[in-house]
């Protein structure tokens, strides 16, 4: 397997810090993700390399058998099992005369023809018996707008030219992740394939602010209306509705409309609430003879 540099691909130092990191990959992946180059080919390719590094320089514990190991970090962990077998005994390659002490990590291509030899891939004899290794695990993003997230509803994904067709529950959270078993990466030696991790970034809605499962909106109410009472249509994710205003309604007035909020995740028929505060909006433009009214409203 090609050695993939994942420090080159988010240009950053091997020294870079795990903040240095997540901004870096915050950076590419907006630069490259495909929504945003559709005329590019190459988009969806380096979009994935982008979040393949991320995955692995992320994770300490991935990034520390990556700086160790290389291209072969995957198998680290049979590798030292491996050791722990031998019990510290030489390790023999079969198409050399050259000998390494278990863990002595002196010769770059140790862990390779280590692995070969282990997967049965080198010019040498292969071992009887092959270890089975689970595939390498992929991780995505996908962007939804909040009236996306609101419903439950099926999307197609493409990953590593595969499409995949994944239901999203309604309540999704802006930064959540859900685990597709079994759509990652092949796996070695008949073991099982890797996972999907999708990671959900919601968008900013313009009329709604979201928190958890509560949305808040702000309305603006006519002054007329504010001090006589009336009606308004506001706008819910689930459509419009026509609310009853009180006379004498204060600006920055909040009323709760229960069960009009963002639904409950994995929760069906259950929503959270919705908190509209009014905007009363001062006239402009007013006729002579508005202002007298107004004026004689002031001295009464």
């Amino acid at each position: 397997m090609e050695f993939v540099d994942y420090y080159k691909i988010l240009n950053i130092a091997k020294t870079a810090t795990q903040d240095e990191v997540k901004n870096a990959y915050r950076k590419l992946a907006r630069k490259h993700h495909p929504d945003l180059n559709p005329t590019d080919k190459d988009a969806n390719k380096k979009f994935q390399q982008i979040n393949e590094a991320n995955e692995v320089l992320s994770d300490a514990e991935k990034r520390k058998k990556y700086d160790t190991y290389g291209k072969d970090w995957q198998h680290a962990d049979a590798f030292e099992q491996a050791k722990k077998e031998r019990g510290g005994q030489q390790y023999r390659q079969s198409t050399g005369a050259n000998s390494f002490a278990a863990g002595d990590g002196d010769d770059e291509g140790y862990f390779s023809d280590f692995f070969e030899s282990m997967f049965g891939q080198s010019g040498g004899r292969a071992r009887s018996t092959q270890t089975k290794f689970k595939g390498k695990d992929y991780n995505a993003e996908l962007r939804l707008t909040l009236k996306e997230a609101y419903a439950t509803h099926q999307q197609v994904l493409t990953v590593n030219e595969n499409k995949v067709r994944i239901t999203i529950p309604a309540g999704i959270e802006n930064g959540q992740v859900i685990k597709l078993k079994g759509h990652g990466g092949a796996g070695v030696n008949g073991g099982p394939s890797g996972d999907l991790y999708i990671t959900f970034a919601i968008e900013n809605d313009p009329a709604f602010k979201r928190d958890g499962d509560t949305l808040y909106s702000n309305v603006e109410l006519d002054l007329y209306t504010a001090v006589l009472g009336g009606e308004v249509t506001i706008d819910t994710l689930d459509g419009k509705l026509k609310l009853k205003v009180k006379p004498e309604t204060q600006n920055g007035t909040k009323t709760r409309l229960k069960g009009k909020g963002f639904p409950v995740y994995k929760k069906d028929g259950e929503f959270g609430d919705l908190y509209v505060t009014y905007n009363v909006k001062i006239p402009t433009g007013l006729t002579e003879a508005q202002r007298e009214l107004f004026t004689q409203l002031s001295k009464s």
